[in-house]
């Protein structure tokens, strides 16, 4: 089980740095609307430029305590919490935009997988 956790901490963190750092500025078949970048995407959503940069620092910033938390376990947890709750945003803007489920399906997934890695150290 505790190798597990660390594979899906990986996943996690790994995702979230391929989207806000190597595919920030590119088009995917995820993005909101017809967005073609992260910042088109956001104003997609009607969210201010200032709003993005605060979420990428978050998801970039708990993406890195969940690597952290291979050797620190007690970070997972919130860690996890944090990208379920930012992950559960992205649905709702999903949702707001009208976007088919094909879009939401990357934020679904780690938003399951976030709560995973922040509730498999609670059932050891």
């Amino acid at each position: 089980m505790d190798i597990l956790a660390k594979l899906i901490q990986v996943v996690i963190a790994l995702g979230i740095f391929n989207v806000w750092i190597l595919r920030f500025g590119k088009s995917t078949n995820w993005r909101g609307g017809s967005a073609q970048n992260m910042t088109e995407e956001f104003a997609v959503y009607g969210l201010p430029r200032w709003f993005m940069l605060v979420i990428g620092v978050l998801k970039l910033l708990f993406a890195g305590l969940l690597i952290a938390g291979i050797w620190r376990p007690q970070l997972v947890p919130i860690a996890g919490g944090a990208i379920a709750a930012l992950m559960l945003g992205a649905l709702l803007m999903h949702a707001k935009v009208h976007d088919p489920l094909k879009k939401s399906a990357p934020a679904a997934t780690m938003l399951a997988l976030a709560l995973l890695a922040a509730l498999l150290p609670r059932l050891h």
